[in-house]
């Protein structure tokens, strides 16, 4: 793996890889993540995703994919740590399996620079016809969201825990934001991010380095420049002394108990393996405790999101289970506290971690979010080098980032009819 600077304000990382039959190209822009601009850049890069100038509409696009032997290209819209990132991926079959030395990285990357830097006008702007269906498929796809009441709970609880944080900011941002959105206030802010965002290029393949810094070179060399977007570093705050309740009713018949914590330190391994103990695996105390042995969830999880320094639990209860639960999650955290578990838990905690860590060296598409994170974060971490780290952690320090969990936010999706 290598990156480094190829332009200005943009930057290159090489990770070389000989055992995929494709390769895989991505082109993300580094944007500040903001209530106010959210929805804007999720529209856009479904907007710039509709055609360019050469292949003016969809079928064009999949016209000229098509023969690129079937090449995919995809729109991206993520939220790592408080940045929101946007942009393209796209994948094509390995050069060396094609006959008479054709090559496929250099066109398709033309069209993802296009894609970028070129898109298809209408009267000197976005096409209003793209515009318009795509404005309606993201507020259909913002509001269907209720629709799955875990994922809306564990939304919701981030919301309210992380409100007036970036944080708190939804990487599609709302339906009402959404809605409102205008051809000329999308131009705008199109012609606002192209030279100021930080643009973050990927290949995982075969390919050598020099080729693909060529194509990229190619690619994306009339972008403009201008002063760069600062994005401020991941902000934490402290629990409150006492978590807050949040409370909604819906339809539902099915209780949705969602908790959040602030987790203090900077002992990021320990944080992953005290995670993975409480409620990261189908081995955690979370899932054979709480849901197994005394059936109070129906599902049961946690996550921890490592950059900011939050944990989350996810659960799936009867209405009336809600105080029981509400104890049992904590009797299980503070059990991690008190070392109270058996070598095995460790053992098939810091096991499981780095099965998922061999896994995704065995996906493009995951290391490129692996590292895509790694450069937003400024981080240097690599694959082996979070491996070697987990296995270095000790029993004392797990109970150590357990002690620094604090109660944030208790977030209780009930029925209508029930009582809190």
């Amino acid at each position: 793996m290598a990156r480094e600077q190829l332009l200005e304000n943009t930057y290159l990382t090489y990770l070389p890889s000989e055992k995929f039959k494709t390769g895989l190209l991505s082109a993300q822009l580094v944007l500040p993540l903001e209530e106010e601009t959210a929805s804007l850049h999720a529209l856009l890069v479904n907007v710039l995703n509709r055609g360019t100038e050469r292949c003016p509409n969809m079928e064009a696009v999949s016209a000229r994919l098509d023969e690129l032997y079937g090449a995919r290209l995809d729109p991206t819209v993520r939220k790592i740590g408080e940045s929101h990132v946007v942009g393209f991926a796209a994948s094509c079959v390995d050069d060396r399996l094609l006959p008479g030395g054709e090559r496929l990285l250099e066109p398709l990357a033309d069209l993802m620079g296009e894609m970028i830097l070129r898109p298809a006008r209408e009267n000197g702007g976005f096409v209003s016809s793209f515009v318009d269906s795509e404005q309606n498929n993201l507020v259909d796809l913002i509001e269907s969201e209720i629709n799955d009441k875990r994922l809306y709970a564990s939304k919701r609880l981030i919301e309210e825990m992380c409100a007036g944080e970036p944080f708190g900011v939804s990487r599609l941002g709302s339906a009402e934001a959404a809605e409102h959105i205008t051809r000329e206030a999308l131009e705008a802010r199109y012609e606002a991010i192209l030279p100021r965002a930080r643009l973050e290029l990927f290949y995982c393949g075969g390919a050598p380095a020099e080729r693909v810094r060529g194509l990229f070179l190619r690619a994306f060399a009339g972008r403009p420049q201008g002063e760069p977007f600062v994005l401020p570093p991941v902000t934490r705050r402290p629990a409150p002394p006492a978590p807050r309740l949040v409370e909604e009713s819906m339809d539902v018949s099915q209780g949705k108990l969602c908790m959040g914590f602030r987790v203090g330190g900077d002992d990021i391994p320990a944080g992953m393996l005290m995670n993975a103990m409480f409620g990261g695996t189908s081995n955690s105390k979370l899932f054979l405790n709480v849901r197994e042995k005394l059936s109070l969830c129906y599902y049961a999880g946690s996550t921890y999101y490592r950059r900011k320094g939050l944990l989350t639990v996810s659960s799936g209860i009867e209405f009336e289970n809600y105080q029981r639960a509400v104890d049992e999650i904590f009797a299980q955290l503070e059990a991690i506290r008190r070392g109270e578990w058996e070598a095995w838990e460790l053992d098939g905690a810091r096991s499981s971690m780095l099965h998922i860590l061999r896994t995704m060296e065995d996906s493009a598409g995951a290391m490129e979010d692996f590292h895509l994170q790694q450069a937003v974060a400024g981080g240097e971490e690599t694959l082996q080098s979070l491996a070697d780290d987990l296995r270095a952690v000790t029993p004392e320090r797990i109970q150590a980032a357990a002690e620094r969990v604090k109660a944030d936010t208790i977030y209780f999706l009930k029925g209508k009819e029930a009582r809190g």
